[in-house]
């Protein structure tokens, strides 16, 4: 694309990609002299010309070198979203765009939206779980990516002849603009509790950057808002765009009602418009059935029917690593899940509570990561001493941080129930397992299925928590069997 196309008054040179790491090699590239956390871009513009860069954008003054095109503007960020939407062709403006923001929930809800949307149209996700449309599938860098990584994958999709994207936008990307170029057909808001404080600094600023997202509604678009929470009914509250409720507690425009649990399922009385549909679904507990109710009210809104959608929603799979029932002939429940707020803890441990008898055991297996937000630490430990009788403290994602330490840190929540500490992740799940037994509740938390752990080096091979359950449980259950084989008969 010519560069005058971009800006005016630029000369009418070619431009191949847009740059925004200097040390990445792009021939005849246009550079942005990005302002981060820690570099700014203005100090890396002759490493960018070396690599390719033809012409910078840049706001503050710099060294120049002659046969290069110079572009000053007022916000460099604002300029590379405006002209990127140009360069990649307006991708969002393209597709049926679902964007879904909160704490928690946002994979279970865009994962979801995708599954079920396939029915009716080709669809793609993007976020923390993975990147995936038609037969393609990869693991993300980051649950929000950056301008131009986030611009390249809506054009494969389109490429790919999806109609339609399901997409996690996380309060550091709204920060940090990477979604400006965007706008949404659906914005969601599931939640926001306790946690990036450490970036955010407080809860209002981090409602506030969540609450940029619906900004960025399309004119004809609309708002589909948790009112159960107390920022969603402010954020209800405080919106322009065409908005709708969903509530478990309270009246909404999409209210669940007569919630039966199940350790493999729910069953629920839907109200839409007065209307009341039986349903039952294999995802369990009641922040699930909210989460699902955030999916039903956004492709209901966008045309489909919910007779239609019921056809569906009982043989929804289970998303990988959220609420997902781990069953390998085992005779007690195992569940594998992402929570690693207090919030999540919360409801996660009350839905346990809720299918385990008193007279039997819920078993935790969790850590927290390194350098993110250590105040939530003994707050995490305190929830679990709660509701537990036995916790398994181990390692996750501990980065430069020791393990060790910031088990102990969890510890100082937990006052009066058994805990110990046991560092290889895989172990500490193996104990947990073995010392089940029948009715009890095991809950291995944090990772879902996350295929690393993030230590001081960067990202090391971890086989993920939903197949280290299994491998183990298969393993627990042969030795049980053998070793019942090997009893004698009187």
């Amino acid at each position: 694309m010519k560069l005058n196309r971009l800006f005016n008054d630029a000369p009418a040179i070619e431009i191949k990609e847009f740059m925004t790491d200097s040390r990445i090699e792009q021939k005849n590239s246009l550079f942005f002299c990005l302002k981060g956390m820690v570099h700014d871009g203005h100090h890396f513009v002759h490493q960018a010309i070396k690599n390719g860069a033809i012409a910078i954008v840049h706001s503050e003054e710099i060294d120049k070198v002659d046969g290069i095109e110079y572009i000053k503007v007022d916000n460099v960020i604002d300029e590379l979203n405006r002209s990127a939407s140009i360069f990649f062709h307006n991708p969002s403006s393209k597709l049926l765009m679902f964007g879904v923001t909160g704490t928690n929930g946002k994979s279970t809800i865009a994962k979801t939206i995708k599954e079920l949307l396939c029915n009716w149209k080709p669809s793609g996700y993007s976020g923390t779980i993975s990147i995936e449309y038609g037969i393609h599938k990869e693991k993300p860098d980051f649950t929000t990516d950056e301008t131009v990584p986030t611009l390249k994958m809506l054009r494969r999709m389109l490429k790919a002849d999806m109609e339609a994207c399901a997409l996690e936008v996380s309060s550091q990307g709204l920060d940090q603009h990477r979604v400006d170029a965007l706008r949404f057909d659906v914005a969601i808001f599931t939640n926001l509790t306790h946690d990036h404080l450490d970036y955010h600094g407080n809860l209002e600023n981090y409602y506030q950057a969540k609450k940029k997202l619906f900004s960025l509604v399309k004119p004809k678009g609309c708002s589909i808002v948790n009112i159960d929470d107390p920022y969603g009914a402010r954020l209800f509250s405080e919106i322009n765009t065409r908005k709708y409720s969903y509530s478990i507690y309270n009246e909404a425009d999409y209210q669940a009602k007569d919630i039966i649990l199940s350790p493999l399922s729910t069953k629920f009385t839907l109200i839409v418009s007065g209307k009341e549909y039986q349903l039952e679904i294999n995802f369990v507990s009641e922040f699930n059935l909210s989460n699902l109710l955030a999916v039903i009210a956004s492709l209901h809104k966008n045309g489909i029917s919910i007779e239609d959608m019921t056809d569906y929603l009982n043989k929804l799979p289970q998303v990988d690593g959220r609420m997902e029932v781990i069953q390998e002939g085992q005779k007690f429940n195992v569940i594998v899940d992402y929570a690693h707020t207090p919030d999540g803890f919360e409801k996660i441990f009350e839905f346990a509570q809720s299918i385990t008898s008193p007279n039997n055991k819920i078993i935790s297996v969790f850590g927290s990561a390194g350098k993110r937000d250590s105040k939530k630490r003994p707050i995490l430990g305190s929830i679990s001493d709660k509701y537990c009788q036995m916790i398994i403290l181990t390692e996750e994602d501990p980065r430069n941080e020791s393990a060790l330490q910031i088990a102990q840190e969890i510890a100082n929540g937990i006052k009066e129930n058994n805990y110990i500490i046991v560092l290889d992740r895989y172990d500490a799940i193996s104990q947990a397992l073995e010392l089940a037994n029948t009715n009890d509740t095991v809950l291995i938390l944090a990772k879902g299925n996350e295929r690393y752990i993030t230590r001081q080096y960067g990202k090391e091979y971890w086989m993920g928590d939903d197949a280290a359950a299994i491998d183990i449980l298969r393993k627990v259950i042969v030795q049980k069997e053998e070793q019942n084989d090997l009893q004698p008969i009187y």
